[in-house]
């Protein structure tokens, strides 16, 4: 896929995202939107997976660590095809398959329930080890929060996975520098934090836009070619990406868009989407 058609899904993504926590009225807009380019590259180009067969036996698998980015994450499985993309009106909403964390056995495309922060690193971390126990050649992917990595279990896990020397797990620490309550730096920082996995033997690939496909797509090659080691990719990025309003802003991290402002990033969205598409 080139990469005006990842930045189109990335868009889409985007707009799922502010629909999605609109309509709930609830919800993690900011940490949501600073992933769309790697949930468009995961969903779109790197991973082996079938919409059409969400539990084939051999396909990659993906755990979003941290799992209150869900609204991104369902906008990319929407517009895979692993459900309508209408569902995504339905975040949050009693009965419906898309809660505000992901629950594995409700939504197809959800291979691990997530949301208590440093979980899902470690439920990664326990597939890839499956993987090698049953000479398995599928890869597993985790997303993880530059916030979460200040949870102990992220380390217990990272630990264990540098002394297996699991290559075919690779960690995506999505660093936008803000947690919920300001930046992280000033909360309880994990910086430096490439130097905190290469101390535990991980191949650390640091980039300094993770909204750069090309970049990324540099990152996942190196991942998937190096041996010996897990990987982890530190990116930097911006909270609230696309939506003027609220880039670098700590306040939306969890609070869902009124009318007027979900309209109007969606008219930014859309504006954005329109010049992509006469390129």
């Amino acid at each position: 896929m080139t990469n005006i058609e990842l930045q189109k899904k990335a868009v889409q993504i985007r707009k799922g995202i502010i629909k999605g926590t609109h309509a709930a009225k609830a919800g993690h807009p900011g940490g949501s939107l600073s992933s769309a380019e790697v949930f468009a590259f995961l969903y779109f180009e790197e991973m082996n997976i079938d919409a059409k067969n969400p539990n084939m036996e051999d396909r990659d698998r993906f755990v979003l660590s941290k799992g209150h980015s869900a609204p991104g994450l369902y906008a990319a499985l929407a517009l895979k095809g692993f459900f309508p993309e209408e569902d995504l009106l339905t975040l949050r909403h009693i009965g419906s398959h898309l809660q505000g964390h992901p629950t594995l056995g409700y939504t197809p495309g959800i291979d691990m329930s997530s949301g208590s922060l440093g979980q899902g690193a470690s439920a990664s971390l326990g597939m890839a080890m499956a993987a090698r126990i049953d000479k398995k050649d599928y890869r597993v992917y985790s997303l993880l929060g530059d916030g979460e990595i200040q949870e102990g279990q992220v380390w217990e896990a990272a630990m264990f996975a540098g002394a297996r020397k699991l290559d075919n797990l690779c960690w995506i620490v999505d660093n936008n520098n803000l947690q919920i309550d300001g930046a992280i730096d000033e909360i309880n920082s994990p910086y430096p934090i490439g130097d905190k996995f290469r101390a535990f033997n991980f191949n650390v690939i640091e980039i300094d836009d993770g909204h750069d496909f090309d970049k990324l797509r540099d990152a996942f090659n190196n991942a998937r070619n190096t041996k010996g080691m897990p990987s982890v990719i530190v990116m930097k990025t911006i909270k609230g990406k696309d939506v003027s309003f609220m880039e670098n802003v700590v306040g939306w991290h969890g609070v869902a868009p009124k009318d007027d402002e979900a309209a109007k990033a969606l008219e930014e969205l859309d504006k954005l989407e329109e010049e992509l598409c006469q390129n």
